[in-house]
């Protein structure tokens, strides 16, 4: 349903009253855009096709009082449990047998790699049999830290046409193996790029561990995503934070050029943009601030910008627990493009250029959403799809893959990472039910038709 591509037209402003009884099906069957406060939602309001927006005007006050600790157990998937997907696509269960699937690419030769964080492993598969599963699943390397665990996570092939290396991003360093197209298994020992990336830290609500690394669409600058060692400690006299919470770039052949960009406090996911070649993240904001404070986000990352982690958040607002901090750095924050629901834990993200898909998925992102701790009534636990118009983002997102949650509450999915197979189709990890997903296009959709009105609900939420 890509929304605005053919413009917003009129703008219709519903009232409470007449909202009331919209129900998430109605609404994606509407191609209505939610904004406002009623933008701000939970699992249970979470259907594919559903579309919403929230701005900065949106936002409301701080309200530290009221977090919440509300971390899933996850709990084994149901009997016939799989995730929905709009009219006109099929799920499959794809793959199992993974101790963490995380993050997955494909290669140019269109096998998958899958970074088995946990588990130190990486994973490589290949084709789709009838029945749906995977035809081949090899065990492409297992990483091997002396000082513990390495937790890979990012993956990828340099150079993109004819790649001669496959590239690993560990929690620590990055490292590459001598790669050709077809390799199942690792034909070398791997040699260290990358010696040393800041430290480490594992700490619900706060440290971040995920690596990801991508390359410039000319090949010459990688970038590293390094997040945050804590929710929101002051960087100027936290050590441990020095190059955290920022982007990297490096050469390929690993020599520090510069951070890239700053006060992005956890970039899970990165991406290159194919129209505008321009660096993009999937990044989880901090918490603690209320159920609806402070959205997490999808954004290009412009050079040398600076997007306000910890003393700021979305554009100039000042987060209370820094109170009078640097002044002169309000007006330098950035705003990102799309802001996702608080706490949603944004993770994977990739850009889908495939052909099987409808013609107006065409240059959009898909995003995993891990799913919250920190909300009293659960969000998150989704595939989104963010609308694209020429490389730029509308600043809405649509609700795509749902269901890892059960009505009652209960979450038996996680995901975590989003690419798009050779024949256009997308696959999905899952480490909840560590599981990888296989979503493909079979029929005519009416979640693709166009819609007219954004929505303004004055449905009142919680802040």
């Amino acid at each position: 349903m890509k929304t605005s591509k053919a413009g917003l037209g009129k703008v219709s402003l519903l009232l409470m009253g007449a909202a009331i009884g919209s129900t998430p099906c109605a609404l994606a069957q509407s191609g209505q855009v939610i904004t406002g406060p009623a933008a701000f939602t939970d699992y249970s309001q979470e259907h594919p096709g559903v579309t919403r927006k929230i701005t900065v005007a949106d936002l409301p006050k701080p309200m530290e009082d009221t977090s919440v600790d509300n971390g899933p157990t996850v709990v084994d998937r149901p009997e016939g449990a799989t995730p929905q997907a709009p009219a006109g696509f099929k799920v499959d269960l794809y793959a199992q047998g993974f101790q963490s699937p995380r993050l997955i690419r494909t290669a140019p030769n269109g096998d998958l790699f899958v970074a088995d964080s946990y588990g130190d492993k990486i994973w490589a598969l290949r084709g789709v049999g009838p029945d749906g599963k995977v035809k081949q699943k090899e065990l492409y390397a297992t990483m091997v830290d002396p000082n513990g665990k390495s937790l890979p996570f990012g993956i990828n092939f340099y150079p993109a046409g004819n790649p001669k290396w496959l590239y690993v991003a560990n929690t620590v360093n990055v490292v590459r193996f001598p790669y050709k197209a077809g390799d199942l298994h690792a034909s070398g020992a791997p040699e260290v790029v990358v010696k040393e990336l800041p430290g480490f830290a594992q700490l619900r609500g706060g440290g971040h561990w995920t690596r990801d690394v991508v390359f410039s669409k000319d090949g010459t600058h990688m970038f590293i995503s390094v997040g945050s060692a804590s929710n929101v400690d002051d960087a100027d006299n936290n050590p441990r934070e020095f190059h955290r919470a920022d982007v990297l770039e490096y050469t390929p052949e690993g020599k520090f050029l510069k951070v890239y960009a700053s006060g992005i406090r956890n970039c899970v996911g990165e991406a290159i943009n194919p129209t505008t070649g321009q660096l993009w993240c999937s990044t989880n904001e901090r918490d603690k601030l209320g159920d609806n404070l402070v959205p997490d986000y999808i954004t290009s990352v412009k050079e040398d910008g600076f997007y306000g982690w910890p003393w700021y958040y979305m554009g100039g607002h000042q987060d209370p627990r820094h109170e009078g901090k640097h002044p002169e750095l309000q007006t330098k924050v950035l705003t990102p493009d799309v802001l996702l629901q608080p706490h949603f834990a944004s993770l994977e993200m990739t850009f889908y250029e495939g052909s099987e898909f409808p013609s107006d998925y065409k240059g959009d992102i898909f995003a995993a959403e891990h799913g919250s701790w920190n909300k009293a009534k659960r969000a998150g636990y989704e595939v989104i799809r963010v609308p694209m118009k020429d490389g730029h983002a509308l600043g809405e997102y649509q609700d795509f893959l749902t269901g890892f949650v059960t009505a009652d509450g209960k979450v038996w999915g996680r995901p975590v990472g989003v690419t798009v197979a050779n024949d256009g189709s997308l696959f999905v990890t899952d480490d909840g039910s560590k599981s990888i997903w296989h979503v493909s296009y079979t029929g005519a959709s009416a979640s693709n038709a166009s819609a007219s009105n954004v929505v303004a609900v004055g449905v009142p939420v919680q802040p």
